[in-house]
């Protein structure tokens, strides 16, 4: 068999023993998107299918970036039980003007980011990339700057959605992503 024919026979046998085909993707995670300071790219929905999501738009040069600390103890104490924190950093208010590698460097060495963080994306507006039109569409608003917060079942809907000033230890953040869990 060649191996082209061989791995799409693979890939198919795959999907009808597990079931899952391209329809299951929800829209919001139907994008690939590349990690953060690096070459490798994942499809969203085959990573984190099944999994609760916190999706988060950051930035180095932000008054909420002490957040950062936030966002890695809750992926650290709640990763075990299903919650993946996904960062996206985002130049759309002026506030990431770094290139990748430092975005990269700084995340690790302030904050210990662990916790998977991709290529820097568009999250506002008309400009925003196909995963933050998805999110927007689905919370009715887009991020009004840096540190938004959109929660999403294992299912990849959005469930809700919070600002800026919902810092990651909120009450009712944390609530909300331990009913998902």
């Amino acid at each position: 068999m060649q191996p082209l024919r061989f791995l799409c026979f693979i890939l198919l046998g795959v999907s009808w023993i597990t079931g899952a085909t391209a329809s299951d993707c929800p829209d919001t995670l139907a994008v690939t998107k590349r990690y953060l300071a690096s070459e490798e790219k994942v499809r969203l929905c085959d990573a984190f299918t099944g999994k609760v999501l916190l999706v988060v738009n950051t930035a180095s040069y932000c008054g909420f970036t002490h957040q950062y600390d936030g966002l890695e103890k809750l992926y650290d104490r709640y990763r075990d039980q299903g919650l993946v924190v996904l960062g996206f950093p985002s130049n759309d208010f002026l506030q990431e003007p770094r290139a990748e590698k430092k975005v990269q460097e700084f995340c690790r060495l302030t904050y210990s980011i662990k916790f998977p963080m991709f290529e820097k994306t568009r999250v506002s507006g008309n400009g925003a990339g196909p995963l933050y039109q998805a999110l927007a569409a689905q919370a009715g608003e887009f991020p009004r700057w840096n540190f938004h917060k959109y929660l999403l079942d294992r299912n990849g809907r959005v469930v809700a959605s919070f600002g800026s000033t919902v810092r990651p230890d909120n009450v009712e953040l944390v609530q909300a992503i331990k009913s998902l869990l």
